[in-house]
């Protein structure tokens, strides 16, 4: 059992974060992809929902404000990132001026209330007109130059393509581009497989763009079932509960139901912690895990939308023959030397022995000839 001293038992669970090995390798890839890209790049992290994203991008963000630690204390006017969450739109349509005030908040920018609100006139005078957009977006941009973060993360990023019917899907993205352009800033967005719609939308953006495929644990994979027993055994370690229990005995229900997401899976032991908390319960039963489980249906859907996003992250023969085709190369790259090879003299070859050559023979019977 964990000691829990001075915390609330299920707090204590709540705070507890698991370095398993799929989350270090996306930690180390997105470290490196901030760090290495180009100016004003954009980064999409993908996964199914439940994967650990949110984890993933409050790991990174610790770890670029320790490493700028010292640059931080010298210069007050610097932060090390930017983080927000794209809200869902209320109407329908994805509000651009709130996503910039979100912003304009997040950077702590002062006289915030003018920029959103008003405006003050040529004589000092404070006047209520609200802000247009295009205005907001020019004062997030020149924050983020005064500022210099290291990245702008945006967090359930698939929001953004909550559009209106008449506007195409391409202006969304664009507008991050813009602004990632003009500020010479890593945008990193964070969401789900809807984010694979802005992947290709046009050529300028698949260049601009890096893919990081944050996948969750297959049962198809042996070495993927043995991680996620080692999670089990780990979690199992952490329950603050009197008396220990064997999660590995459940293993196929506690996979079944978290279709291998490990924050599914947390979240859904601190359900069933709570139930075993309020009854009194020494220990943690099948029974509490079973109460608090998601539905078929819903793991259904889930996993439905998990291959499909899976299936498109992953590019087969089929797609680089394509590719290949489009470029002219063909199957396969013939030198000079191979064309000079197969240009051999024709071969005459004699006829068999016995056999006369072949020719056009009169047809029909000989006409008697009278004198």
């Amino acid at each position: 059992m964990t000691a829990w001293a001075d915390v609330d038992p299920l707090q204590g669970f709540r705070c507890f974060t698991i370095a398993h090995p799929l989350l270090l390798e996306m930690k180390e890839r997105l470290l490196s992809a901030i760090k290495s890209a180009a100016p004003g790049s954009l980064i999409l992290v993908l996964g199914p929902t439940g994967v650990g994203k949110t984890t993933l991008r409050l790991k990174v963000e610790q770890l670029l404000t320790e490493e700028l630690l010292p640059s931080l204390e010298s210069d007050r006017g610097r932060i090390p990132f930017v983080s927000v969450n794209t809200m869902a739109p209320l109407n329908g349509n994805f509000s651009w001026k709130d996503h910039f005030a979100r912003l304009l908040r997040q950077m702590n920018e002062p006289l915030i209330d003018d920029k959103l609100n008003g405006e003050r006139n040529s004589r000092g005078q404070f006047t209520p007109a609200p802000r247009a957009g295009f205005e907001l977006q020019y004062a997030v941009e020149q924050a983020l130059r005064h500022r210099r973060p290291v990245a702008v993360f945006l967090d359930e990023a698939q929001h953004l393509g909550r559009i209106a019917s008449g506007r195409k899907l391409a202006d969304q993205l664009d507008v991050v581009k813009s602004m990632a352009s003009q500020t010479k800033i890593v945008h990193v967005l964070l969401g789900t497989y809807e984010l694979l719609a802005f992947r290709n939308l046009s050529g300028q953006l698949s260049r601009r763009s890096l893919d990081i495929h944050f996948r969750r644990y297959r049962c198809e994979e042996k070495r993927d079932l043995e991680i996620f027993h080692n999670i089990l055994l780990t979690f199992q370690a952490q329950l603050p509960l009197p008396e220990p229990c064997d999660l590995s005995l459940w293993i196929d229900l506690l996979y079944e139901c978290s279709i291998g997401c490990v924050g599914i899976l947390k979240e859904w032991l601190m359900r069933a912690l709570a139930i075993a908390l309020n009854e009194g319960k020494p220990t943690l039963y099948k029974r509490h895990l079973e109460r608090t489980a998601l539905s078929a249906s819903q793991c259904e859907r889930i996993l439905i939308e998990a291959r499909e996003g899976e299936v498109r992250l992953n590019e087969d023969d089929a797609s680089r023959s394509r590719l290949r085709n489009l470029l002219g190369i063909g199957e396969a790259i013939t030198t000079p030397t191979d064309v000079q090879a197969q240009r051999r003299a024709p071969v005459h070859t004699k006829g068999r022995c016995a056999r006369r050559n072949p020719k056009r023979d009169k047809v029909g019977l000989p006409v008697p000839a009278y004198a």
